[in-house]
């Protein structure tokens, strides 16, 4: 069941399409993306890395460049700690290869999913002591590792952080500036702690005191600086950016400061790796994070990295033609397979090699780890539908399933595809080494992470933001946990609806090629900027065919309310759309259409596009949605 929704936000379209040279039809989608006036609208078009904010605007950007220069300068080792995902590997491989080629003394370590878990732990820290390290920067972590952090002060090692994440947080009452982590320590007049205690710092979201009553206080590790735009106190102008893209910002306030040639002439290529961590974090396409990934792919298409290039190769992506699609689903999944099943060192790695045999065999394994991977998604995805139905709790409106046998790297991507086919927000648990682990996946309405901060007594760690989370607590408190959520929860029946966002109702005899090819300019797609949808009431098919080596996916022909005969092709589930047909048409309406015997109206939300086959190209009309 969905509800259609046709979005009628408002603008001059005329005005818009006379300066930009646009038609009124793309004028209504960029309004949809939230454009509201023609310099936004320009951006979007036209924006270029010129149009991408200072690195100087990011909170504590100027202490940590100091601290990392002077670290080098005294020839202190630097350890860059990252995260096992893409986007923790593209920060530490972009991170560290701008240190080292300042001449640091760095290296670089990424948590073992499974024996290290998320971020920083003290395992890592006591690493860093025996290895002789002076300084961490920390890239996509180490916002919420206050006692990581404060171990690694008594030690001397100094600490900058760099992330994302949401700012820990508390509802207090009263004054009170701080909260101890352990021994109390200085706190200068700037608010910066001087790094020789555990404290952590509170202060309030509005940057204040609260006079009175409760408010909410931010936690802050004590570090020498924090970078993470999600801080209150941080004025940068769009903080929705990923792990990768702080780190970028951090080697070019490097660059800039430095005025290193060589340095500069890097961020050409270390800009593809802020581009591919913004698109596999899943970071909304819009304003900087739009221009990023635009600019990336144009560098990606010819890209010098032997590890990127092996991996388009072994999975058949010809360079030119590459797009944010074969970032987030097939590079990504590759790169992250690492992290799930093995050591995401390997795909680190393989960004690093440094010959093309190298980057090929670290690839050829790469993609088999995904393969594997792909086939244990699909039985744990089965094993936790079967969990929903033996326990009844799709009548929770916070899925929590746990299923101690599927491995905890997977956990994650189930809970993806629960949410994907039950709309609800969703966590799956898995049993770990120590303890239980899990990830979650939220929908519109519900900002999983503060959801979690009400029942935090329950996690023995937990993190995340808006729509995704993760989190360590003990296998007892597991039912007390999915009791309290949805206690807590409070979304309306309405909210578990899916919502279908039709940005302009249009006959498909209107999709022409000089439209197919104007909606190129919207081009990256992806969250925050998806590929505009349209759609027609009472489209008649008369016949259908299925395609592919499995049958898995068909084009129809339809006829138009003007008697012209189109095709429209369909990527979904035909199992589900065959059941459509029987129920609303009779037995017998699915194989009736098959055989060119259909007569069946139809209305369909659609995308348009362009279609090349054997040097042919096409428009193309792809079914999304039907009622």
């Amino acid at each position: 069941m969905e509800k259609w929704y046709v979005t009628m936000k408002k603008a001059d379209f005329d005005g818009w399409a006379r300066k930009f040279n646009i038609s009124p039809v793309v004028a209504r989608i960029l309004r949809n993306r939230d454009l509201t006036v023609e310099e936004e609208v320009g951006k979007f078009l036209r924006g270029t890395l010129e149009d991408c904010y200072s690195p100087w605007l990011l909170k504590d950007m100027d202490r940590a460049v100091e601290q990392v220069l002077a670290a080098i300068e005294s020839d202190i080792r630097i350890r860059v700690i990252g995260d096992y995902d893409v986007d923790g590997i593209c920060a530490s491989y972009i991170l560290t290869k701008g240190l080292q080629i300042l001449g640091a003394k760095a290296d670089t370590a990424i948590p073992h999913r499974i024996h290290d878990g998320y971020g920083l732990n003290d395992h890592l820290i006591e690493m860093a002591r025996q290895d002789g390290i002076g300084m961490i920067v920390t890239c996509d972590n180490g916002i919420a590792a206050a006692p990581q952090i404060a171990l690694a002060n008594s030690y001397g090692i100094k600490v900058i952080v760099t992330d994302h994440h949401e700012v820990p947080f508390v509802m207090a009452a009263g004054t009170a500036d701080r909260i101890s982590g352990g021994e109390q320590g200085n706190t200068g007049s700037d608010g910066r702690r001087d790094g020789k205690s555990g404290d952590v710092e509170e202060r309030a979201a509005d940057g204040t005191g609260c006079d009175g009553g409760s408010c909410r206080r931010e936690l802050l590790p004590p570090a020498l600086a924090v970078i993470d735009p999600k801080q209150e106190r941080c004025r940068y102008p769009f903080p929705n950016i990923c792990g990768g893209a702080v780190a970028y910002k951090v080697v070019q306030a490097l660059a800039e400061r430095t005025g290193s040639a060589q340095l500069k002439d890097a961020l050409e290529e270390l800009l593809e790796f802020a581009a591919l961590a913004t698109v596999c974090d899943v970071m909304e396409l819009k304003d900087e994070n739009r221009i990023l990934v635009k600019e990336g792919l144009n560098r990606l298409r010819h890209t010098r990295n032997q590890g990127i290039r092996a991996l388009m190769d072994v999975n058949g992506i010809e360079p030119e033609k590459l797009n944010a699609y074969h970032l987030g689903f097939v590079i990504g999944p590759c790169l992250n397979a690492t992290g799930r099943l093995d050591t995401a060192k390997r795909a680190l790695e393989l960004l690093q090699s440094q010959n093309r045999v190298e980057a090929m065999t670290a690839a050829r394994e790469l993609k088999e780890l995904n393969d594997s991977r792909k086939n244990l998604t699909l039985q744990g995805v089965e094993q936790a539908e079967s969990y929903l139905a033996r326990q009844g709790a799709e009548l929770d409106k916070v899925l929590v399933i746990y299923l101690p046998e599927v491995h905890e790297s997977l956990a994650g991507i189930i809970a993806g595809r629960i949410r994907e086919s039950h709309h609800h927000p969703v966590f799956i648990l898995t049993k770990g080494e120590e303890g239980v682990k899990g990830s979650g996946r939220s929908i519109e309405g519900y900002h999983m992470y503060e959801a979690m901060t009400q029942v935090k007594r329950y996690f023995t760690k937990f993190g995340g933001h808006a729509m995704a989370a993760g989190l360590s607590m003990r296998e007892e408190d597991v039912e007390a946990f999915r009791r309290d959520l949805n206690r807590n929860c409070a979304l309306e029946p309405e909210d578990f609806i899916p919502k279908v966002h039709i940005d302009v109702p249009m006959p498909i005899d209107y999709g022409d090629m000089g439209l197919a090819e104007e909606l190129e300019l919207l081009e990256p797609f992806g969250v925050g900027n998806p590929r505009p949808l349209f759609a027609q009431k009472d489209l008649l098919f008369l016949s259908g065919h299925k395609m592919g080596a499995n049958q898995t996916c068909a084009r129809y022909q339809v006829r138009t309310e003007t008697g012209t005969r189109r095709q429209i092709v369909f990527f979904g589930d035909l199992k589900k759309f065959g059941a459509f047909l029987e129920e609303k048409f009779g037995p017998g309406s699915e194989e009736a259409l098959y055989a060119g015997r259909g007569d069946f109206r139809v209305s369909v939300a659609y995308q348009l596009g362009k279609n090349t086959f054997r040097g042919n190209t096409e428009v193309q009309y792809v079914m999304q949605h039907y009622t």
